[in-house]
């Protein structure tokens, strides 16, 4: 199920993948996958470990390459752009890059360096506005009250806030979340994905795509959808019409029985 051709000089085109696919070891981690996103669009993107989220995630944060076929982030290619450049106008939030937040760096400061690509501070210049912008954006995630505590110190649910107060520090065209409720209790989970719906719900937000394993985890609000198995694509398209109980049996080899409530889904084994 292919997303609509569009111009390739739109300006509200944010991704654009033709013919993409990602070789390494002689296995293919992604293979021609054609993939459009448009300004206001909001994408959740599922699958089984190993199916490509990640790999198709790290093209659009402009973190990889592909091997063959065309990636075209915010009007620049892959290959042709200064991707030192291009990064800062897309927000990332990853389990990847928690893992490289230094353990003595404070909550506000991991926000706040985003606006120099970095993570630990070291000899950046920051001014007030940069101070003013972090803390509001903490205070949105209901995170200020832990600017001045060590990221180390932070629960999971507390970490994932941060980070998404640091995805938003450069106020990007483009939002991508790996797999933001990873290892959050139900609570925790809920509370995030109420938050993910209110930003959603921003017509002057980010574009969005989200990586998860879990049908629950989509927020009300999201627009489309792609599932992917083994690095291709199984349907892409609207919310609606992609997330049918017979393309999730499809993605995940299994037989699946897929229910939607009040803009909430969950799937059972048949």
């Amino acid at each position: 199920m292919a997303s609509p051709a569009t111009d390739p000089s739109d300006p509200d085109t944010v991704i654009r993948m033709a013919g993409v696919g990602v070789r390494r070891g002689g296995s293919d981690l992604l293979a021609d996958t054609d993939w459009t996103v448009e300004l206001d669009e909001r994408w959740a993107v599922l699958g089984p470990n190993g199916a490509g989220k990640t790999t198709l995630l790290r093209l659009a944060a402009a973190e990889m390459h592909p091997t063959s076929g065309t990636v075209e982030l915010l009007g620049e290619r892959l290959g042709r752009v200064d991707v030192f450049e291009l990064r800062p106008r897309i927000g990332l939030a990853s389990a990847n890059l928690a893992g490289r937040v230094p353990p003595d760096e404070t909550a506000h400061d991991v926000v706040r360096s985003a606006g120099y690509g970095v993570v630990g501070t070291w000899r950046e210049r920051y001014d007030p506005e940069d101070d003013r912008r972090a803390a509001l954006l903490m205070e949105m995630m209901g995170v200020l009250a832990l600017a001045r505590r060590p990221y180390a110190t932070l629960s999971t649910g507390e970490r994932q806030r941060v980070l998404l107060a640091r995805a938003l520090m450069t106020d990007p065209e483009l939002l991508l979340l790996d797999e933001p409720a990873a290892g959050l209790d139900l609570g925790a989970r809920e509370d995030l994905v109420a938050l993910l719906t209110e930003l959603a719900s921003d017509p002057e937000g980010p574009a969005t795509v989200m990586v998860t394993h879990h049908v629950e985890e989509i927020p009300p609000g999201y627009t489309h959808a792609m599932l992917l198995r083994e690095g291709r694509v199984v349907a892409q398209g609207l919310l609606d019409d992609v997330m049918t109980s017979e393309n999730l049996s499809a993605t995940f080899g299994q037989p699946l029985e897929l229910h939607s409530r009040r803009g909430r889904f969950t799937a059972f084994r048949r």
